[in-house]
């Protein structure tokens, strides 16, 4: 029996062997975490919600009572403008978690539905909150996950009010493809489960002109395209054109 105030550290590669496509890993995997706070943990979690299709995880306007990890399938958030029309927000895919923009004001500001059969984990917050109190290593860590959603809403902005049409659609198939390849699945090979319409309205593009980019990039040797299938056959290409270094070959012409 482990003696009072001992750190029993969990064998981390079982554990990753266990939770390789589990999206809880940035918050089960934090070093230094022993096996007791692991334990509450788990013991806070609500496993395996089942999503088909078109399912909401929450409304806009629902108040906070958990978070959510996606294991699989892929969920989009939709704003609502002052004007009542809807805004594509964000696609969360396998391992990260969405409901933290709804912790400032205790309810979610933006609907979250399912773009294909899905399997999320839910986290009640005040349980939550009270385990990252008490455990540093699971608060820290939930910070890095809350300051990589700043960075990317900061992005997203910047792409909205700087990019061109090609940058921007660029810049999220390679955001996509690095998504991918933290879950170690290629990230030459992308599985879009989001129509080219919630793609554009996430760009801020019209439907014709997603549908335009995507058969310019397939020309120019960029990419294939099979249906919602994805090969990114030139990343470096895609980089450049990205950072404003580059344009298609057609656009040019």
């Amino acid at each position: 029996m482990p003696k009072k105030g001992a750190i029993n550290v969990i064998n981390l590669s079982s554990i990753k062997a266990a939770c390789k496509d589990c999206s809880l890993s940035e918050l089960c995997l934090p070093l230094g975490l022993n096996e007791g706070d692991i334990s509450a943990l788990d013991k806070a979690i609500k496993r395996r919600r089942m999503l088909k299709k078109g399912d909401l995880l929450y409304r806009f306007g629902d108040p906070l009572h958990s978070l959510f990890a996606i294991k699989s399938g892929a969920v989009k958030t939709t704003g609502l403008m002052e004007d009542g029309r809807a805004q594509v927000t964000g696609f969360y895919l396998p391992g990260e978690l969405l409901g933290f923009d709804a912790i400032n004001a205790d309810e979610h500001p933006c609907s979250a539905e399912a773009l294909e059969a899905t399997e999320v984990c839910e986290i009640p917050f005040p349980a939550l909150e009270t385990l990252a109190a008490q455990v540093p290593g699971l608060q820290h860590q939930l910070f890095k996950v809350m300051s990589r959603e700043i960075v990317h809403e900061e992005q997203h902005l910047m792409m909205l009010g700087r990019m061109t049409a090609e940058e921007r659609l660029a810049t999220c198939l390679l955001s996509f493809s690095r998504r991918q390849a933290r879950l170690g699945q290629p990230a030459e090979r992308l599985q879009l489960s989001m129509s080219r319409q919630d793609i554009g309205d996430y760009l801020g593009l019209a439907l014709e002109t997603v549908s335009r980019l995507f058969s310019r990039f397939q020309d120019d040797g960029l990419i294939g395209v099979q249906g919602r299938r994805i090969e990114l056959h030139d990343l470096e290409r895609l980089r450049s054109m990205a950072n404003g270094k580059g344009q298609s070959h057609s656009a040019r012409a």
